[in-house]
């Protein structure tokens, strides 16, 4: 019991760390410039060094000590934890463009006319060797750790199901094996939760003085301290992997009838290998659930990676707020439709024919809750010279009004102005003044805008971006998707009923561990990189580092919400 107290334990902080990486995937891409299809790439690539090793762990699965091993990828994991905050350490401090002087740069994002010099550095002075450099350094960390992460991760699961099945009595293991199982559903809701909690923080917390931070995490420039929930997550890993260095090779088997169960994971003699697979994917009802959890799982890792992201674009709404629905609405709901799924199957003993009826309506009444949610979403933003040039009305004083500001193309600080249009910085807009709140250095509105015109005035703007103004439709999209999510997952457990039934008793581990190895290359490693690149496609506005294309700033809503 107390190994299977260390294991739940040990499974919920793994899962933590490879699901924090999603929470704060959208911050991570600001923070150091990816695009989607990049950070896709890279929170999918942890089952690389996964799916390379786990047949042959499964198939050495009785020759080894097992706690010993356990153990010792626990502690691989803690270490890619600890390696995924790296990159935060090694870089200087997170740099944005600012309209106050600060300790950290004397240049400032207002309009000034005439003057040229301070804005050639602020273009150019990321643009140093030094600073491409430390960009592919901090790429190369991150997928080392991730490629750690899936390597470490690859003994815990299979050799800790088959140590307490071995040991522990006919009658308890089912008990067991399903406390672990409910803990591996409710870790990525942690994970999220975490996520909400971290990204409060101002990403430099340690590294300047709170007084200093400009920036509130409404802002679009706000970075949170991302790297603090690698460091939380891996001290938990560490600490759980102690006790499995004092567990025994063998235990004596619980009091209980000794009946011996045949091993989920693959324990099928190598030299009949192809012909029990050839045997397995011939057979069509395997073959035809196992793509169709394929094509499910695959949704699940895109969304799973980038809703959040999806949540804050389309309602502007904060990293940190995001997270929270994800991580209390959205998964719990996953959780209770497989519960209900589970408890339907046992209370009408259903036969594979109503098994396979019970998918169909599952999945039939997810797409039609899941229909309105292509329309619930809001409109891009107006920002002008981006979304929106309406020469119309404003004529030729809409190009002219910047023109002698000497804006720089990169500045990135947008602000709100008067007419509800957003402009991408204060130089875009003409402002020329600014003013500050007395205590903190923040800043509360911009005034005398050439391109803000109020009664033929020169107009002002508050900082932040416009609002996408349809707030109203949040709560219902909130609804929605976390049925469509409840209906989908209640055919979880039949889909996996279909697969134990239909095929040989001799194949069952062997089926499930192909199966599991079908799942992780058709959909966890490609699932993530597919949303990553769809997202990558509707940008209208590309930040620029050193030439290269970085995050995107602006994305078409609509779009993105279609793709």
């Amino acid at each position: 019991q107390f190994f299977v107290f260390c294991h739940g334990l040990l499974q919920l902080s793994q899962l933590l760390v490879s699901g924090y990486l999603k929470s704060s995937i959208s911050t991570i891409e600001r923070r150091y410039g990816l695009s989607s299809q990049t950070s896709g790439l890279l929170a999918s690539f942890n089952e690389v060094g996964n799916t390379l090793l786990i047949v042959f762990i499964s198939y050495f699965g009785s020759r080894v000590h097992r706690p010993r091993l356990i153990g010792c990828g626990a502690i691989l994991v803690s270490l890619a934890g600890f390696l995924m905050s790296l990159p935060h350490f090694i870089t200087g401090p997170y740099e944005f463009d600012q309209s106050v002087a600060s300790t950290f740069s004397n240049t400032t994002d207002l309009c000034q006319p005439g003057v040229s010099g301070p804005w050639l550095n602020l273009s150019n002075a990321s643009c140093t060797p030094r600073a491409s450099r430390e960009n592919h350094e901090v790429l190369l960390v991150m997928f080392i750790a991730q490629a750690l992460l899936g390597i470490g991760g690859v003994p815990i699961q299979p050799f800790g199901i088959s140590y307490i099945d071995d040991f522990a009595s006919e009658r308890n293991s089912p008990l067991y094996l399903g406390i672990l199982f409910s803990v591996t559903v409710i870790g990525p809701g942690v994970a999220f939760m975490l996520g909400s909690a971290m990204l409060r923080f101002y990403v430099d917390i340690d590294k300047v003085s709170a007084a200093e931070v400009q920036l509130t995490n409404k802002d679009p420039r706000w970075v949170g301290a991302w790297w603090l929930g690698f460091l939380v997550a891996a001290s938990l890993v560490a600490l759980s992997a102690v006790p499995y260095f004092f567990f025994p090779r063998e235990m004596p088997k619980e009091v209980g009838e000794e009946l011996h169960v045949a091993l989920l994971m693959l324990h099928t003699s190598t030299s009949w290998f192809p012909l029990v697979l050839l045997r397995n994917l011939r057979h069509p009802v395997y073959l035809l659930v196992v793509l169709a959890q394929v094509n499910i799982s695959a949704m699940v890792a895109g969304l799973a990676t980038f809703m959040g992201k999806f949540l804050e674009r389309q309602f502007s709404l904060t990293a940190s707020l995001a997270n929270m629905i994800i991580g209390a609405v959205n998964i719990p709901g996953a959780m209770v439709g497989i519960v209900v799924g589970g408890a339907i199957l046992k209370r009408f003993q259903m036969s594979l024919r109503r098994c396979s009826a019970m998918c169909v309506l599952g999945m039939f009444l997810c797409l039609l809750v899941a229909f309105p949610l292509l329309f619930l979403g809001c409109p891009t933003q107006k920002v002008a010279g981006v979304t929106y040039s309406d020469s119309s009305e404003l004529g030729h004083h809409e190009l002219q009004c910047n023109l002698q500001c000497n804006c720089p193309e990169r500045a990135y600080n947008p602000i709100c102005g008067s007419n509800s249009i957003e402009y991408i910085s204060p130089c875009s807009a003409g402002c020329r003044a600014v003013s500050t709140h007395e205590d903190t250095s923040s800043v509360l509105n911009y005034t005398s805008c050439s391109c803000i015109s109020e009664n033929g005035l020169p107009g002002s703007a508050r900082p932040g971006t416009c609002s996408t103004g349809c707030s109203h439709l949040f709560l219902p999209f909130v609804v929605l998707s976390c049925l469509a999510g409840i209906l989908a997952s209640t055919s979880h457990t039949p889909s996996f009923m279909l697969i134990l039934r239909s095929i040989q008793p001799e194949d069952k581990s062997f089926a499930v561990g192909i199966q599991f190895m079908l799942l992780r290359v058709l959909a966890w490693m490609p699932g993530p990189v597919l949303y990553g690149s769809a997202i990558d496609t509707t940008c209208i506005l590309w930040e620029r580092r050193c030439d290269r294309k970085a995050a995107c700033r602006y994305y078409d809503n609509t779009l993105f919400r279609h793709r």
